[in-house]
């Protein structure tokens, strides 16, 4: 009974929000008649709402027109700003852009991105990156997407562990077999985040280990299971911070340097299109080549993507990663990434 109830409140609020929507959304408002149509009530349960708004919005302004009909309408949206893009809004948003593209409707798809752009332009960046990739899941999940190319595969049981543990926080107890440990050895760690690629890494401080953050590769992960005993998250912690100190998913303090690519005029555009980096710095020389500099490690993920580039990059730092690549930067690919 008592679930019910808490039930139909949460419903009540979801409908107050709904409502402030539409009172801020529309020009004139909205008027008695439009709420008992939007939410299927009699008057009298619009008249209810509409006074319900008024007390969660005092500043909630209303006016009559010539047929004396009431609008109400809210012109402080700072609330309704704060509420950022709901996950389904999303994902309707970009199944009609995919409906568009398969019908020719290029006008219609040209305007659908451009809203679905502006939207998430407005939002927090870290709303904006996890509605993305929530959308994302979405339509891969109702066969409207898909990720091609080589993955290593991850036991979901234990994918689904690692997520509860780094939501509540709760520390976990991995059984992990390094590169060089002669077997699998216990852990016990406090999870922080993961990094996603062709290889899926957990971001833990190892609590065997002088409380280190250290990278977990996951396919090296043969169980998981939540200890039940939360930990206070380091305020310092930052994911993409951490992140950034790799090209991809390795890190390397040894490595860690300036990293400078210089792609070839006809490679320029091409180039352009990337985010190598989410800290690079891009310039564009006099002959309309393309200067590529950041900060990072991982030479060997970098040396696996400049392949794809063929003669087409330069690397002019450092000189470990040029070494690396010399003699296997091919002009004949025919195409670039």
């Amino acid at each position: 009974m008592e679930e019910k109830r808490i039930t139909m409140a949460f419903a009540k609020t979801l409908d107050l929000m709904r409502l402030a929507e539409m009172a801020a959304a529309r020009h004139k408002g909205v008027s008695l008649v439009e709420v008992s149509a939007e939410f299927g009530v009699n008057l009298r349960t619009a008249q209810r709402m509409i006074r319900g708004l008024e007390a969660a919005f005092p500043s909630i302004e209303f006016s009559t027109d010539q047929d004396r009909r009431r609008w109400w309408k809210l012109n402080d949206t700072k609330f309704l700003r704060m509420q950022g893009i709901r996950d389904h809004e999303l994902e309707a948003l970009e199944t009609s852009i995919r409906r568009a593209q398969r019908e020719g409707a290029t006008r219609d798809v040209s305007a659908l991105i451009s809203l679905r752009d502006r939207l998430l332009a407005a939002m927090p960046s870290s709303h904006a990156r996890r509605a993305e990739v929530d959308a994302g899941a979405m339509l891969e999940a109702q066969g409207y997407a898909c990720r091609p190319g080589p993955r290593v595969q991850v036991e979901p049981v234990i994918l689904g562990a690692i997520a509860v543990a780094i939501k509540a926080p709760f520390s976990l107890n991995i059984a992990y077999r390094g590169a060089r440990d002669n077997g699998v050895l216990d852990r016990v760690v406090e999870p922080y985040g993961l990094l996603l690629g062709i290889r899926q890494y957990l971001i833990a401080r190892d609590l065997g280990n002088g409380r280190e953050f250290r990278r977990f590769r996951l396919d090296r992960i043969s169980s998981a299971k939540i200890t039940g005993q939360s930990f206070a998250r380091d305020p310092e912690f930052d994911l993409d911070t951490y992140a950034a100190q790799s090209f991809g998913s390795y890190h390397s303090a040894a490595e860690y340097q300036l990293v400078v690519w210089r792609f070839a005029p006809s490679a320029a555009v091409a180039a352009s299109e990337f985010e190598f980096h989410s800290d690079q710095v891009v310039t564009e020389e006099p002959d309309g080549a393309l200067r590529v500099e950041f900060t990072a490690s991982g030479w060997v993920e970098m040396a696996w993507h400049l392949y794809q580039w063929g003669d087409k990059v330069e690397v002019i730092a450092p000189a470990e990663l040029r070494d690396m690549v010399k003699g296997h930067q091919r002009g004949d690919l025919g195409v670039l990434p």
